[in-house]
């Protein structure tokens, strides 16, 4: 086995040690699930105030309400006590700086591969999108009416969120 993962471990057994979530239920506690991106200046659960255990959270590139979102969306609202939704996507992304064709040339540039295959989906009007995102989490048959979503953009400059939606 490799070391490439020991400094994680060792920081695992560091978190393991003063672990306080043993045994808890799973659910949602404040009741809120979070759709965004996978950006590391992110800080979910800080951003909102929230805690180990009061949110789900579901990141992708561009914090995007794809098809998997949605599921895990449905999944919150019928059984992880979701009655709020919040769509998040941040200023500087990378998914909406640049085009499909730029990134696939970068990759291929790292990579030594031909990436013209790959489809990134690229954001070509990031509050559009959020709109639109929003607008597919409204209108899901199996997310209830009562549930209240809600469109945000997370400034990483200043740790802000705006609703815009």
């Amino acid at each position: 086995m490799s070391h490439d993962f020991d400094d994680l471990l060792e920081a695992n057994r560091r978190f393991a040690e003063s672990f306080a979530l043993s045994g808890f239920d799973g659910v949602a506690h404040a009741g809120v699930a979070l759709v965004t991106c996978m950006d590391s200046r992110i800080d979910p659960l800080g951003m909102l105030g929230l805690e180990p255990g009061d949110a789900k959270i579901f990141r992708n590139p561009g914090g995007r309400v794809t098809q998997a979102a949605l599921e895990a969306l449905v999944l919150g609202a019928h059984l992880l006590n979701v009655s709020r939704i919040l769509v998040v996507p941040h200023t500087r992304c990378a998914m909406t700086s640049n085009t499909e064709h730029e990134l696939r040339e970068k990759i291929s540039r790292s990579s030594g591969q031909d990436a013209s295959w790959q489809t990134f989906h690229v954001i070509e009007d990031q509050i559009a999108a959020l709109h639109e995102d929003v607008q597919k989490v409204r209108a899901h048959p199996l997310i209830p009416d009562t549930v209240k979503v809600g469109g945000f953009l997370y400034d990483v400059d200043t740790g802000l969120i705006e609703q815009k939606v």
